[in-house]
């Protein structure tokens, strides 16, 4: 199975052995990030430094004309990684023989909603998220479609993978993130998602609900759960606290912004690369579920991208109902997290891809290159060896 490792800028540039340490583990190809969130990282390896702390959401090239005059528009990086550093970390990367894809997050921005907040997901007690813009918001779309096009088509990549490219919502591990008290599970998490910005509740207008009133239930809905009841079970949950009407409605409207989104942003993507550019979405088979691996119809996307990456680390079952849509040669990459000091299980990947692989997976991700200690990935390179 094909494998590519996950990697910032700051990894390799500054560390003359990075490349080849990369290139080393087994894996063809790396995903060097382009346009990131904010993040501190450990760099447990690097000649110059072991913490990199990314201020705010950046992109880490210099972003061209296009966003002259724009009040929307991408921010560029701090001393954490200047100039063009994906160029530079790139050209290294491409030398030690990997092939280089660009790795891209859209909607999840808390610099871009503190200063705009207007463009924000507002809940239903009306809380603004500023790390969610709002996907539905004509100027946020125009922005991300552009954002995808710029980040993804860089000089010398030979695809991408387009993450939080759908609805973000209340779980997304803000800074010193304290939400964890209330246990919300996936019912929960949808009702704390639901934005009703103005937008949104326009869009529920045209769906045949009234915001004000659809708020009141969401609110009225969530009150069992703040007293400790149970909020899971699944879209069958959020219909029973919130009546099956007024679920398929607040879905169509999401799931129809969502898909229109994303079928703009790919197509910009390839209207912007070269022939055989691959396009991968970071995905979920849920098309309710909110946050980096956006919520999809399988269906609907595998005939949009040339495949999806979903998440794995947790169990890889979720690869399932993409692979019973029939590949047709598409990507079905499983991702799994290989940072033991994170959850991930480097000692398991043979078991884990194998499992996979079984399940229709046809390539495998590594999160993340830079972050893992010696260690793990010591236990990588065993398995992909194996494998």
């Amino acid at each position: 199975m094909k494998a590519s490792a996950f990697v910032y800028s700051w990894d390799v540039n500054g560390d003359p052995e990075a490349g080849e340490r990369i290139a080393e583990l087994g894996v063809r190809q790396a995903t060097l990030a382009s346009a990131y969130h904010s993040t501190r990282a450990l760099t447990p390896r690097h000649p110059r430094h072991r913490v990199v702390t990314a201020e705010h959401a950046a992109v880490l090239y210099p972003p061209d004309s296009r966003w002259q005059g724009r009040e929307l528009r991408p921010y560029a990086a701090g001393d954490w990684a200047p100039g063009d550093a994906y160029g530079e970390a790139a050209a290294v990367l491409a030398d030690a023989g990997l092939e280089v894809h660009t790795w891209v997050v859209l909607a999840h921005n808390s610099r871009l909603g503190a200063e705009h907040p207007d463009i924000s997901v507002v809940n239903a007690y009306g809380d603004r998220y500023p790390w969610a813009p709002c996907i539905a918001q004509p100027a946020t779309r125009a922005y991300l479609v552009d954002l995808a096009a710029e980040a993804a088509v860089r000089p010398g990549a030979h695809g991408t993978e387009l993450e939080s490219l759908g609805w973000y919502g209340l779980a997304h591990l803000h800074a010193h993130d304290k939400t964890g008290g209330v246990p919300l599970g996936d019912v929960g998490q949808y009702l704390m998602s639901l934005c009703f910005c103005p937008t949104c509740r326009e869009g529920y207008g045209e769906q045949g609900l009234d915001a004000e009133e659809l708020a009141a239930v969401v609110r009225a809905a969530l009150e069992p759960v703040w007293q400790g009841a149970p909020s899971d079970g699944g879209w069958a949950g959020v219909e029973k606290l919130i009546g099956e009407a007024n679920a398929t409605a607040t879905r169509a409207w999401r799931d129809e912004r969502a898909r229109t989104l994303q079928e703009t942003a790919v197509a910009a993507v390839r209207a912007a690369a070269p022939a055989d550019f691959q396009v991968l979405l970071h995905a979920d088979p849920e098309s309710y579920h909110c946050g980096a691996n956006a919520g999809v119809d399988p269906r609907h996307i595998l005939s949009v991208a040339d495949g999806v990456v979903v998440p794995c680390t947790g169990g890889a079952g979720l690869l399932t109902p993409f692979a019973e849509q029939g590949l047709g040669g598409r990507v079905l990459a499983a991702n799994f997290t290989v940072v033991s000091g994170m959850g991930g299980r480097p000692g398991a990947l043979t078991a884990d891809a194998t499992r996979a692989r079984g399940l229709g997976a046809t390539e495998l991700r590594l999160y993340h290159a830079g972050l893992a200690s010696d260690g793990d990935l010591a236990e990588v390179r065993s398995a992909l060896a194996g494998l």
